[in-house]
């Protein structure tokens, strides 16, 4: 085995099978999505955000950093291709408030296994999927806490979905059409360097847990557990870094 997947692997604690099948997707991803966080701190701080394997696996693994989308999926996806899963990276388009669907700026994978497509994404935050999510129209899909399915649309194509309050909304939308890296790249520059970008207007980490999720952004820190939300004030940025540290496991140079 690669010596950078192997590191991975201790990075998100993953020591079960690694035969091309389902169980070891699950698995991986499960991992991946409950122990690396979703953050943009180099994108609000205006760092360059790379795609290639060399500097994937420094800042995430080596650096036990976490990331966005195109630097999470970017990574997973590099890794289960060398596994021998048959990927299909995507780009998909993220939907406000469950009815606007913006431009394709979001990196998600389809992984094909004995002829069942999964949806691969470990990059959303905010409530999105922890594990992998069978692309077939209708089916529930319970996930710890959170219910997902897909649906489809005539202009927008499959529709992931999440469960709220007994309704469904939107979160992002897919074609099965496979990008090329160059479109990432496209995609990542206009992410993390339009003036609008939501990445640039404010720093925050995120991490889904089995019970719900943990959020820090520079004014509060939120838990979810189930029903029960705890909100506490984030009085300066010396508390935002202590709680980056002890919650996320994130230190910052």
């Amino acid at each position: 085995m690669d010596a950078s997947i192997k590191k991975y692997l201790d990075r998100i604690k993953y020591e079960g099978n690694l035969e091309v099948a389902y169980e070891t997707l699950y698995g991986i991803h499960v991992n991946h999505a409950l122990r690396i966080p979703f953050e943009n701190l180099d994108v609000y701080n205006k760092k360059p955000i790379l795609l290639d394997k060399e500097t994937l696996f420094h800042k995430i693994v080596e650096s036990e950093r976490g990331g966005y989308c195109f630097e999470m999926n970017g990574l997973l996806s590099i890794v289960l291709k060398e596994l021998g899963f048959k990927v299909t990276d995507l780009l998909a388009r993220a939907c406000l408030e469950g009815e606007i669907f913006f431009a394709k700026l979001h990196h998600v994978m389809l992984v094909e296994i004995n002829d069942k497509k999964w949806l691969v994404d470990v990059g959303f935050g905010g409530e999105g999927i922890t594990a992998p999510v069978l692309v077939e129209e209708g089916l529930e899909q319970q996930q710890f806490a959170n219910t997902y399915r897909i649906t489809t649309s005539p202009t927008f194509g499959y529709v992931l979905q999440r469960k709220a309050a007994g309704e469904y909304i939107n979160l992002y939308a897919f074609h099965t059409e496979g990008c090329i890296p160059v479109d990432y790249v496209v995609a990542n520059h206009f992410t993390s360097t339009f003036p609008d970008s939501f990445f640039l207007k404010e720093k925050f980490c995120t991490l889904p847990t089995e019970k719900g999720r943990i959020t820090l952004t520079q004014k509060h820190f939120k838990v979810v557990e189930g029903e029960k939300v705890t909100e506490t004030e984030v009085k300066d940025e010396n508390v935002f870094y202590d709680l980056l540290k002890v919650h996320f496991r994130i230190g910052m140079e």
